[in-house]
């Protein structure tokens, strides 16, 4: 089995693989040593480490040249956290992201929130970016595509939850391997997304929100850990730093 097929069959409704996001390859050493089955980084945590602020801001040859860091430090399935794909072209979205497979991943994020700017992209336009990755890439590579309905709108109303439906459908027939929707939360709209979009579902674990236990009840098939790691490690940092110099 390869790595690709290796990572996909991870994903099984009511039993959720964990990814606990890492940045660079020394913390996906660290996260493999733990006896993760497969490491996925952040680009949040990635741009952290750098200096820079989330939001495309890390090159793209420095994103490349840090996933066949990764790469070559684990021998693990690696999806790696690519934002909007660098591009608003759906063909050069489709080229770098196919960058990106060569470098070694097997899989990516794909948002559709306008990276630096206002809103989402139309529905239809990102459907029409999602074909595209799937055409550069083929068949082998697990594209994880992200809604961020949720991270816009403070209100989690049905209304809302149905336009989340309607667009995990829309991607699903776009190619899509997966479909991640951060923020979301309440295990009836957990079950009712996991149930309505032919997808594996992918949630985030934040403070405060439910147990594991809860989305997998409810058929959440994958739980990402975001910048959550990283911030907390760097507090803990923090603090060793202010008692070292106290």
């Amino acid at each position: 089995m390869g790595q690709f097929a290796e990572f996909a069959a991870l994903h099984v409704p009511g039993d959720p693989v964990v990814l606990f996001n890492i940045w660079d390859a020394g913390s996906a050493k660290a996260v493999a040593r733990a006896g993760a089955k497969a490491i996925a980084t952040g680009s949040h945590p990635v741009a952290d480490s750098l200096g820079l602020e989330d939001g495309q801001n890390v090159p793209l040859d420095l994103v490349l040249e840090n996933v066949a860091r990764i790469e070559e430090a684990v021998d693990l399935p690696l999806t790696v956290d690519f934002e909007g794909g660098y591009s608003t072209d759906a063909r050069q979205g489709g080229e770098n992201v196919r960058l990106l497979q060569a470098a070694g991943a097997i899989g990516c994020n794909f948002e559709d929130q306008r990276v630096g700017g206002e809103g989402l992209h139309p529905l239809g336009q990102q459907v029409e970016r999602i074909a595209a990755i799937r055409d550069a890439v083929g068949e082998n590579f697990f594209i994880n595509a992200r809604t961020d309905l949720l991270l816009k709108n403070k209100e989690h109303d049905d209304a809302l939850i149905d336009q989340v439906v309607e667009r995990g459908k829309a991607y699903a027939d776009a190619g899509a391997s997966g479909f991640f929707v951060p923020r979301l939360s309440a295990p009836k709209q957990v079950e009712r997304v996991a149930r309505e979009v032919p997808l594996p579902l992918n949630l985030i674990a934040f403070p405060g929100a439910p147990p594991k236990s809860e989305w997998a009840d409810a058929g959440c098939a994958r739980i990402s850990h975001g910048p959550f790691p990283l911030n907390a490690l760097m507090e803990t940092f923090e603090q060793m730093a202010r008692d070292a110099m106290a």
